[in-house]
């Protein structure tokens, strides 16, 4: 691996200048820069400096479950492609064609599977309900998109997907990760809309590029690898309310509990929000069962469709 080349810095530079670049697409658009900058002269130090560069990226996440599908998919990748070596520098360069032309291809994987706005310039009228997704906000970045396309679009609490379920045709959500048996990983909160929509009897869809397919086998919610000791070990939080004014003009500091949450906001010590954000998981599984169908770039599968392809690619 070349000394003066970072893969994570340019792995993080890649999602800073295009936010709607996803990160699996960075992570292999970064590996295909490694092999320009790599100074390796055998084949076992060149895999070597993938294999290195790989652990690397999925260690400088959180949650590198989106990223590890990517990492490991570019691996396979060069593994069948180090089959063709004959002199090593010119492999090297053909290696970097062929892995420019892979990233494209993984890139334009979502635009193949994303119909929404197509419907809406098609004049189907539908309405959407985005759930706000508090601890990324990108329910409400989405809900800019959707109204951005001429969408009606309503956001609505995490909570509140018993409430409106009723009023729903069917539940649509995204991926961070397609396990073997065809359960998903996706951030948190997913789960529960599954079971809610099962309960309510409407279908539940996923949308995944098929690059997100990931080699996992969970057999429930701790065995991701995202899940460590401090998950769900919430610290208490001590929560103060604003001063309020009576009209005296003297400074009350106590309230009924429910005149203070109507009428004051409540404000969390900035190292208690902090560690709380820690401890809480980022992501959760839903099994195979609560899913309808999934929607990929390979076409319409069942969740038992997916080993089919993952088996495929890696034997």
């Amino acid at each position: 691996m070349s000394k003066d080349f970072d893969v994570v810095s340019n792995y993080k530079s890649l999602l800073l200048n295009s936010p709607e670049l996803s990160m699996p697409v960075a992570a292999i658009q970064s590996l295909v820069e490694l092999i320009k900058h790599s100074n390796a002269t055998t084949m076992s130090e060149f895999m070597l400096s993938i294999n290195v560069a790989s652990q690397m990226l999925k260690s400088s996440v959180r949650n590198s479950i989106s990223l590890s599908a990517g990492c490991d998919l570019f691996l396979r990748f060069v593994t069948r492609n180090s089959q063709d070596v004959a002199e090593f520098e010119a492999w090297k360069a053909t290696l970097i064609v062929r892995g420019q032309s892979f990233v494209e291809k993984a890139d334009a994987c979502r635009y193949k599977i994303a119909e929404l706005g197509k419907a809406a310039e098609n004049h189907k009228r539908f309405k959407v309900f985005v759930t706000e997704s508090s601890q990324t906000h990108g329910g409400i970045r989405s809900a800019k998109v959707l109204r951005a396309a001429g969408i009606p679009t309503t956001i609505i609490l995490d909570a509140a997907v018993g409430y409106v379920i009723d009023k729903v045709d069917m539940v649509l959500v995204g991926a961070e990760g397609v396990v073997e048996n065809g359960g998903l990983i996706n951030q948190i909160g997913s789960y529960q809309m599954a079971i809610v929509a099962k309960a309510a009897n409407k279908p539940f869809y996923a949308v995944a590029e098929s690059y997100k397919f990931v080699r996992l086998f969970p057999l429930n919610q701790y065995d991701l690898p995202t899940y460590n000791a401090d998950t769900l070990s919430f610290q208490e939080l001590n929560v103060d309310y604003d001063s309020k004014t009576n009209e005296s003009g003297s400074v009350s500091s106590s309230a009924a509990p429910s005149s203070a949450l109507s009428q004051t906001a409540l404000h969390m010590k900035t190292s208690e929000d902090q560690a709380s954000q820690g401890s809480n998981p980022l992501v959760d599984y839903t099994p195979p069962n609560y899913i309808t169908l999934l929607f990929t770039d390979l076409g319409v599968l069942t969740p038992s469709g997916v080993s089919d392809e993952l088996i495929k690619l890696y034997l």
